[in-house]
């Protein structure tokens, strides 16, 4: 496997790596198709949550998406209508979404530097998990959802431990979150052993995106790139929803908000550049390394503000819609205009020798990921907001979206399930 990719992760470089509404009864009633205006309107007209709360009671499914967005999906594809039927063609041609997939589980997964490396493998068959789970829940071809359900009960039945060098705590984040989410959709359907899954999220994963969280691999505080931070808050969170667990929920949801690396909001946006043209704007913590990495932080911190949206809670806009000002600044840059750059310094290693980025990175500049069709749809058509930069990405660049095995073979193209405009279109 390729290890040149700007979008492959090297240990020797990954230094560094608005009210809370609740909305669970929106959802419920407008089955996340007309819940846009309402939300759109004034925040403070409805039910505040406090600060890191879970829900009492989790909605399933209610990680990347919610049973409205599953039967909106539904209903446009047999309509034929587009843009959905164009989203859900790539994803029946995708080969990892055929239901004749075979999966390959490993008893130990490796990912780093100076090992067997196998996490390929692992990607792959998420993939397939995932793509099967969409197939069946958009389409309701039995043969896909016991594909999903083979590979699910496969890897759990076999899995017991990542390794590898600071690279594992990457594999644990990113197949972690995506793991969960493909679990979550097929919750329910005869012959899913959900709680040998749970299990294995719960032994395998978590510890080591807690172990992570919490102690950075023994670094210093700003030695890993915000999106170390945000695969393994995605996972965790990922992990609460699956369970049930309200307290591995909140320990993300608290993380996003106030936890002392990179991956937190205002360490992720760390400089704010109000009315650049008319647009507020928000530099994003890896934009002065490259622009493949930047556009993976789109992706992880979409997720996470997703799964928490299905879950009532609003990480979209929180601390004055921060997130929404660093996509923009990404997409701005990334369809070939220019941002402003503030020199950005930070401590690496375990002695936190400084660094400084001074300009921001045009490697991988226009650089095409399944990342945006989540934030337009959000930010675009549930809150009414000009996202101009974002909406430019998602139509000139993107539309529709693929998903794994789309976007190249190396683990770039799979640090996203994608689908978006099959599942976000509205």
């Amino acid at each position: 496997m390729s290890r040149t990719s700007p979008h492959e992760h090297h240990e020797h470089h990954e230094h560094h790596e608005m009210t809370e509404v609740s909305r669970r009864g929106l959802l419920r009633t407008a089955g996340g198709l007309t819940a846009a205006l309402a939300v759109g309107g004034s925040a403070a007209a409805l039910a505040g949550t406090p600060a890191g709360a879970a829900p009492a009671t989790f909605t399933h499914p209610g990680m990347l998406h919610n049973g409205g967005d599953i039967n909106r999906a539904k209903v446009r594809v047999a309509a034929g209508d587009e843009p959905w039927l164009s989203g859900w063609n790539r994803l029946i041609n995708n080969s990892h979404s055929q239901s004749t997939w075979t999966p390959n589980p490993q008893a130990t997964i490796y990912r780093g530097s100076g090992y067997p490396e196998n996490y390929g493998i692992l990607y792959n068959d998420i993939a397939a998990a995932y793509q099967n789970a969409l197939r069946w829940n958009v389409a309701g071809t039995g043969a896909n959802g016991d594909c999903a359900v083979r590979i699910l009960n496969a890897w759990s039945n076999t899995l017991t431990s990542i390794q590898g060098s600071a690279d594992r705590f990457l594999a644990a984040g990113i197949y972690g979150w995506e793991f969960a989410n493909a679990a979550e959709l097929m919750r329910g359907y005869p012959g899913f052993d959900l709680a040998r899954f749970q299990r294995m999220m719960l032994n395998v994963f978590y510890p080591m995106n807690n172990d992570f969280l919490l102690h950075h691999n023994g670094a210093c505080i700003t030695n890993y790139w915000a999106n170390w931070d945000l695969c393994n808050m995605a996972s965790v969170m990922a992990i609460g929803i699956l369970c049930d667990d309200g307290a591995k929920y909140d320990q993300a949801v608290n993380y996003f908000k106030s936890g002392a690396g990179n991956g937190s909001i205002q360490h992720a946006v760390p400089f704010l550049y109000p009315n650049v043209g008319g647009y507020d704007l928000g530099q994003w913590q890896e934009s002065g390394r490259d622009q493949g990495h930047t556009m993976m932080g789109m992706g992880q911190m979409g997720a996470i503000c997703e799964m928490a949206w299905n879950q009532g809670q609003d990480l979209y806009s929180y601390d004055s819609r921060r997130f929404f000002k660093g996509a923009q600044y990404v997409a701005k840059y990334n369809i070939g205009l220019d941002v402003p750059f503030t020199t950005y310094t930070w401590g690496s290693g375990t002695t936190c020798a400084q660094n400084s980025q001074t300009v921001i990175s045009s490697v991988s500049r226009g650089q095409v990921r399944p990342v945006w069709a989540l934030l337009h749809f959000h930010y675009n058509r549930r809150l009414y907001l000009d996202d101009k930069y974002i909406s430019q990405m998602y139509y000139n660049l993107v539309a529709p979206e693929g998903g794994g095995g789309d976007y190249g073979s190396t683990s770039g193209g799979y640090d996203q399930l994608g689908f978006g405009t099959l599942m976000y279109a509205k």
